[in-house]
């Protein structure tokens, strides 16, 4: 099989196409030549992966292997991120791994999670496992670790924000939080489907700075020209946080995400991004001033 850096135009599986992060690294491979074939689970969602830059579409969903066998087929690299809330990941996942191996794929390059050791969260730690099928396949591969997300913060929710002049997160607004543009990360995982040097190797992405919802009400309140304040919102106003088991309470997933980030934040380092990218990577200030064109 052709390596994905040989003069052979690659086919490069993008999984979830039409998701909000997988879309953003279908471009990043087609600038660099990828024929790329987009998995969808919507035939609708056909005609925006195609406008992306898709060369081709294949329609079906992660539980259905014959689907999945039919979109493989003659794909020399997959990029693979979890959908969002995806009950049975692991096992879902692990499939995906599966199949792309039966399937002859060379390379597989696997957007997990930074620091998926963190046993408090399953979203962190439902990731080491499917990082250890990866590794077991023996394909080449790529694990992205990428703090929190820009693309969590939304022009509707920046609209809310400057009209109650409140920023509100249902936990600490002072602890510490690494955050990244996903359009830097998506750039990074082109070049590891494309290239080789990123080949076999783990990478926390991060952007500059590590900021407390205090620091991210400020920098809201200076682009939106208004004062921003940070509050501590109720959890229970924000999901589902605990379940009956018997006479006891079993804290929910949920909640134990927000009692780690209560108590501890997210951090990270911001070198391994810049170091890859060349450049610095994109700031949240530039992010909110791009958001704020849009109100």
């Amino acid at each position: 099989m052709p390596s994905p850096t040989s003069n052979t135009t690659p086919t490069i599986l993008a999984v979830g196409a039409a998701g909000h992060f997988a879309s953003l690294v279908v471009p990043e491979l087609t600038k660099r030549g990828a024929k790329v074939r987009g998995l969808i689970q919507h035939p609708e969602q056909s005609c925006q992966v195609i406008k992306n830059g898709a060369a081709e579409v294949a329609i079906g969903d992660l539980t259905d292997r014959a689907s999945l066998d039919a979109a493989l087929k003659g794909v020399d690299s997959v990029f693979y991120i979890s959908p969002a809330a995806m009950t049975n990941e692991v096992e879902i996942s692990k499939s995906v791994v599966d199949a792309a191996k039966q399937a002859g794929v060379r390379r597989f390059v696997f957007s997990s999670l930074i620091h998926p050791i963190i046993g408090a969260m399953v979203h962190h730690i439902d990731k080491a496992p499917i990082e250890e099928a990866i590794l077991a396949s023996d394909m080449e591969f790529t694990f992205l670790h990428p703090a929190m997300f820009f693309q969590n913060f939304t022009a509707d929710q920046l609209t809310d924000i400057a009209k109650r002049g409140v920023f509100s997160q249902p936990w600490s607004i002072k602890t510490c939080f690494s955050r990244v543009d996903y359009r830097d990360v998506a750039e990074v995982a082109a070049i590891a489907l494309m290239e080789d040097r990123l080949n076999y190797g783990t990478f926390e992405l991060c952007a500059e700075n590590h900021l407390t919802g205090k620091d991210v009400a400020a920098l809201m309140g200076e682009v939106l020209g208004t004062k921003i304040e940070a509050l501590k919102a109720n959890a229970d106003e924000t999901a589902d946080t605990s379940k009956d088991t018997g006479n006891e309470q079993q804290t929910s997933p949920m909640q134990s995400m927000f009692d780690w980030y209560d108590h501890h934040g997210l951090v990270g380092n911001s070198l391994i991004l810049r170091a890859i990218l060349g450049r610095e990577p994109r700031t949240l200030r530039t992010y909110f001033e791009e958001l704020s064109k849009k109100l």
